[in-house]
């Protein structure tokens, strides 16, 4: 318990909430600072459980998240320096708790706004993977800074000048109830569709431009907004596809079981599908006809690209899963047609004989190698190299050339790849030294980066290397190119 009142309010958003508010009001309890609720026209028994909990509340009409956190930032009277925003369906973490029971608002004057970590539920499971987690966000600022950014119809954020950190240990628990019926969660996202398709439209037209500078090296919201400019520059119907695979494969959303994966899908598909339906609406109904934009043949081959390697490194990261009974076990496959297993053994028996030829004695099991007198590793999935043979395959399979170029480049180049990772275990086993693991640089992180280099320069070559001068085959090229 604090020995003197905190330095900051709380302040809510709530909308027939009562099944969510009373448990967020419990866990801010034992931090004794005021609590203002805005509420949007509840006809539960919200009002009844804020009251009860002490909290001020009053009335707003909903317009979208943006404008409704602007006017509870200006209808209350909060005294506190310091504000934490927060919705009805979130409850803060034990750590959380602790970090705000011991925010010292003098340790750092320069200090304008903290982001919290979030944990996301849906339909009773965490959604750790698919880039929900973690998942920073500006909800803790100084009042008399920081604004709502009302540039935006959805999506909505905080912002604030100047320093800002982040609170990684700490949580918000995340879960509304409401959104266990599958009905809630369509008529809630179709709502938001609306909000999201005519804002886009808005960018368009030049009406809306991004608040935020898009900063590598920023915050959090600055970082995603590189990503959200990336986002308006890809042609329609085709994205929600791009972003469901990358949610799916490189951020392993389909880690999250039955229930992630259809979160993901909803979520990261077909509510950003629906979006791009009612933007081609809203354009039609106008009569807007924005400029068009043709792709050249180098975004053509980039969007190959990205596709293909989410479809080879995500089908081999699935496949992983399903054939380890920590994952998503499914007995058939691991017995069966385990491919995976076959390649790491394949790589063990051939580095093994290597050594043998070399006169080296080994003592091989099913995942490691030892030499005898010398050293030796254990042969984790990582090591196998899909990554590397994911990117080189996808971009082969993309780039307009030749078939018959294509095939070969593609079969001689995995053959090289797996190669020069043998002779890298080999390598290893007689040389490297367990010392060597607390170095600022390991085998694999040499490996990557050489590896790397040299399938960047090939690929260089090849992608250069002169068309034989016959007519046919430059026709064939072209062809391909468009």
């Amino acid at each position: 318990m604090f020995k003197a009142s905190p330095a900051f309010s709380f302040l809510i958003l709530s909308f027939n909430d009562e099944m969510h508010i009373g448990r967020l009001l419990e866990s801010i309890r034992p931090l004794g600072a005021e609590v203002f609720i805005l509420d949007s026209g509840s006809t539960d028994n919200t009002l009844n459980v804020s009251l009860a909990h002490g909290a001020t509340f009053q009335y707003h009409p909903f317009e979208n998240h943006p404008k409704q956190w602007n006017k509870a930032l200006h209808c209350f009277e909060i005294t506190t320096p310091w504000i934490v925003a927060l919705d009805a369906d979130q409850v803060l973490s034990p750590e959380l708790l602790n970090l705000l029971e011991h925010f010292d608002p003098d340790e750092d004057p320069d200090l304008n706004g903290i982001y919290f970590n979030r944990k996301n539920y849906y339909q009773g499971r965490w959604i750790r993977h698919g880039g929900y987690y973690p998942l920073y966000m500006l909800k803790m600022f100084r009042r008399s800074l920081g604004c709502s950014d009302l540039n935006e119809n959805m999506d909505h954020r905080f912002l604030v000048p100047g320093k800002t950190i982040i609170w990684k240990r700490g949580y918000l628990i995340e879960e509304n109830l409401k959104e266990s019926k599958i009905q809630f969660w369509l008529d809630k996202h179709g709502r938001y569709s609306d909000l999201l398709a005519r804002e886009e439209v808005d960018r368009m037209m030049k009406i809306r431009s991004q608040v935020l500078k898009p900063r590598l090296l920023g915050n959090p919201d600055e970082r995603k907004a590189i990503l959200k400019m990336l986002w308006w520059k890809l042609p329609r119907f085709l994205r929600p596809l791009l972003y469901f695979s990358y949610r799916m494969t490189i951020q392993c959303g389909f880690l999250d079981g039955r229930t992630g994966i259809i979160f993901h899908f909803l979520q990261g598909f077909w509510f950003r599908l629906i979006v791009d339906l009612k933007i081609e609406e809203i354009l039609k109904a106008e009569n807007i006809k924005p400029r068009k934009v043709s792709l050249p043949a180098e975004g053509i081959f980039i969007i190959k690209f990205l596709l293909s390697f989410f479809i080879l490194y995500g089908f081999n990261i699935l496949f992983i899963g399903l054939t380890t009974p920590d994952g998503i076990y499914v007995p058939g496959l691991e017995q069966h047609a385990n491919y995976i297993q076959q390649w790491r053994a394949f790589t063990l028996q051939t580095t093994a004989s290597l050594l043998d030829i070399l006169g080296f004695r080994t003592k091989l099991t099913e995942l490691s190698l030892r030499v005898i007198g010398f050293s030796g590793f254990k042969l984790v999935y990582s090591c196998l190299g899909y990554g590397i043979m994911s990117f080189f395959a996808a971009f082969v399979i993309s780039y307009p050339k030749r078939l018959a170029s294509r095939l070969y480049m593609l079969i001689s180049g995995l053959m090289m790849i797996q190669a020069t990772n043998i002779a890298r275990l080999v390598l290893i086993s007689i040389y490297w030294k367990p010392s060597c693991k607390n170095s600022w640089i390991d085998h694999h992180t040499m490996f990557n980066i050489s590896i790397y280099l040299i399938v960047v320069i090939i690929l260089y070559a090849w992608t250069n290397a002169k068309p034989n001068t016959n007519s046919h085959v430059e026709h064939n090229i072209k062809e391909e190119i468009q």
